[in-house]
């Protein structure tokens, strides 16, 4: 048994004032009870039996969430700023309410601002002011999609303007919202701090509609782009159905893992071929997807293709562009699709109808789901509980279940992919009854 992995969550000092929030540190009194740095949980649950005995395969430890009875900031000296950054995503404005109740009702800091979109809002020649946030402010907005402060890509980089900004600003805490670019950049904003020998905490909460941040169970509105994804799969098997050698082509996100366009072919088992980044396949040949697609097509007369963006990348000529957060940016590969297989069935003499659904940016739009919105309730909470209490460079989200902080240097050192070994994509083949592989070799 063995470690793997450096948990540990690094923190501004030791915490010596007591906490304003009123909690129990016994069990049994019927009170909420406080939670210690020393609460952990085994990260990795896989078990191995020694000697008729279950243990653990690996000893790493993650540390619990949730409010301390020691904290480290006054909260009549703080002044915390929230940003959001890089692509919107359902729950954003779930999170920025969450983390200005918790910071308004249940520590009484009276100073949150809003840092408008995201890193570039704090960079020395920005045009945007800080909003000034309470509870009145945020009373509904998690009615809505998107963003109030409004988001932006890039400006991470500029680490050393960014925390002249936080000096001159007097921000003690920086809670920032973003993928892994935005959390690398909170990293590296972190490492400046230290530094400088500033006792400024920065706190991430992980953003990314594609569920590739390893580590965690999964990411804040995730859940909602597959509920807003299955409309569009629903809507192109009703066209396909109802045409002559029908096909319904739906593109999702998905850059580099595929977990929308798998979790949305088994929450709507009306796609019979999922593609994603993970599974290359080849266009033509003979266990080409084209071939396999004109099978479908005369046996069954109809045909649903559910692509995630990244997907068959490998086909189409490279962009050579890159986004503001060094991105590379793809080709349309829904587009480039729907061209092949149009030209492959009139070249076979095969009339088809083939309808192209692109729900991407409605998807990302959306107002979260009932069940992000209370994810995003509790990861804003644990955010602000962490942050107090001195922790930085970490990242509240959920293992097994359980909510924790990990410290951000692990959290965005590799990329979660689909497992085309494991059992979700092996459940999507059976749903779709596609051919495990769609490569002649």
């Amino acid at each position: 048994m063995g470690k793997q992995y450096d948990f540990q969550v690094e923190s501004l000092g030791p915490c010596k004032l007591s906490s304003p929030i009123r909690m129990s540190t016994k069990s049994g009194d019927g009170i909420s009870n406080y939670v210690s740095d020393n609460d952990r949980i085994l990260y990795d649950i896989d078990a191995k039996i020694v000697d008729g005995e279950a243990v653990p395969v690996n000893s790493d430890t993650v540390e619990l969430a949730g409010p301390r009875a020691e904290i480290y900031f006054n909260p009549s000296h703080v002044h915390a700023a929230i940003c959001t950054c890089g692509g919107i995503c359902p729950g954003l404005n779930n999170v920025i309410r969450a983390v200005v109740r918790c910071f308004w009702y249940r520590y009484g800091v009276r100073r949150i601002s809003g840092i408008q979109y995201g890193y570039l809002g704090l960079l020395e020649n920005s045009p945007w002011p800080l909003i000034p946030l309470d509870p009145d402010v945020v009373d509904d907005i998690q009615e809505k999609g998107g963003t109030i402060l409004g988001s932006a890509r890039g400006g991470g980089k500029q680490v050393e303007e960014i925390v002249d900004s936080l000096e001159r600003l007097n921000i003690n805490i920086l809670i920032t919202i973003g993928g892994d670019g935005t959390l690398r950049g909170a990293y590296d904003i972190g490492e400046e701090i230290k530094r400088r020998g500033l006792k400024i905490a920065v706190v991430g909460v992980p953003k990314t509609i594609d569920n590739d941040l390893s580590f965690i169970d999964s990411s804040f509105g995730f859940d909602t782009a597959v509920t807003s994804a299955v409309p569009s799969v629903r809507g192109a098997h009703v066209e396909a159905k109802n045409s002559i050698n029908g096909i319904g082509l739906v593109k999702v996100m998905g850059r580099e893992s595929g977990f929308i366009a798998a979790s949305t072919s088994l929450a709507q088992s009306d796609v019979n071929f999922c593609l994603i980044p993970e599974s290359p396949f080849d266009l033509e040949g003979p266990n080409g997807l084209l071939e396999n697609l004109r099978h479908r097509i005369i046996e069954r007369g109809h045909a649903v293709i559910l692509v995630a963006e990244g997907a068959g990348q490998d086909l189409v000529p490279p962009t050579g562009e890159t986004d503001a957060s060094g991105n590379v940016k793809f080709q349309d590969i829904g587009l480039f699709l729907k061209k092949k297989i149009a030209q492959y069935f009139k070249d076979q003499g095969i009339p088809t109808s083939i309808k192209y659904i692109d729900p991407s940016y409605i998807i990302r739009s959306a107002p979260a789901d009932s069940y992000d919105s209370i994810y995003c309730a509790r990861l804003g909470a644990h955010a602000v509980h962490a942050a107090m209490a001195g922790k930085t460079q970490c990242i509240a989200s959920r293992v097994n279940n359980q909510f924790v902080y990990l410290p951000i240097k692990v959290a965005v050192s590799k990329r979660s992919h689909v497992d085309v070994e494991g059992s979700l994509w092996r459940d999507v083949l059976e749903n779709t009854r596609q051919p495990s592989s769609m490569k002649n070799n």
